[in-house]
């Protein structure tokens, strides 16, 4: 099991925020990752844990900093993870657009070189990750799945793939149809190669759309986001659960746009989501 190397530590509202570093054998490299460890979580209380994954440009700061999220989990009890959202390094393959490479992962396994050797981050934020929490923190194998964009799309993704391994779902902004828009055409074509049929594997609408498996789902929407018709799309994620009977709540909020100001709003409102499942 991989060793964690603590980079820093705040308490906050009677529990600890913690960054780590430590190597991943599913990215080739050393991967970061923060953690909201409640009040009382100690190994004879063990809680469940929510994941996190961020967005476009983002790190493992960004949600843990803006989210306003700490409040509530440490009321519930609910460990909180925010994985970074790429490999990173001097070794790792990038690009000099926002929207590819470094901080651009995808939450998929990258098939296509020079991205293969080191852009598996679904293995990690679904296996790896969790192992090492399950081993080094006083959690239960209780977990749910959330996250914004980029992270939205892996959120989904993560619980549609593997459903067995998440008692919920939820997304603020979740790029929907990822193989029919800009960002998830130009990542997938270099992440998965030409190849179209192998995108639907990485794509929430294609596999909501034949589920068999079914989590309760949450999504949120702003109607102000400014990437809301040409990158995100979340009618054809409703119709895709229309179609197959998912147990997906789509809201749309008037006035919200793509920013964390937008999550602010609502993120209690998934926690409490996310608790609720995890504790049935």
């Amino acid at each position: 099991m991989s060793t964690l190397t603590l980079i820093s530590q705040n308490q906050c509202f009677g529990g600890w925020h913690r960054r780590f570093r430590h190597h991943s054998d599913s990215v080739n490299g050393d991967m970061t990752f923060a953690v909201f460890l409640p009040p009382g979580c100690q190994p004879e209380t063990p809680m469940p844990v929510l994941y996190w994954l961020s967005g476009l440009t983002c790190t493992d700061e960004n949600f843990m900093q803006k989210a306003g999220a700490m409040r509530t989990a440490a009321e519930l009890g609910l460990v909180l993870v925010a994985p970074d959202t790429s490999p990173r390094g001097s070794d790792v393959a990038d690009d000099a657009d926002y929207d590819l490479g470094q901080g651009a992962g995808f939450y998929l396994n990258a098939t296509q070189a020079p991205w293969s050797q080191h852009y598996r981050m679904f293995d990690y934020v679904t296996e790896e990750l969790p192992a090492l929490i399950e081993s080094q923190f006083p959690v239960t194998n209780l977990r749910s799945v959330s996250g914004h964009s980029m992270g939205g799309h892996g959120a989904l993704v993560c619980g549609l793939k593997q459903p067995e391994r998440y008692r919920s779902i939820s997304a603020f902004s979740p790029i929907s149809h990822p193989r029919q828009c800009p960002w998830g055409e130009k990542a997938f074509r270099h992440y998965l190669g030409d190849d179209q049929d192998s995108w639907k594997e990485w794509d929430s609408t294609e596999l909501m759309s034949r589920a068999s498996i079914t989590l309760p789902t949450l999504v949120d929407q702003g109607l102000a986001d400014e990437f809301l018709q040409q990158q995100l799309q979340p009618q054809h994620l409703q119709q895709a659960a229309d179609m197959r009977g998912y147990p997906l709540t789509l809201r749309q909020h008037p006035g919200y746009d793509h920013s964390y100001y937008f999550i602010a709003s609502f993120i209690e409102e998934h926690l409490r989501f996310h608790y609720q499942h995890l504790m049935a």
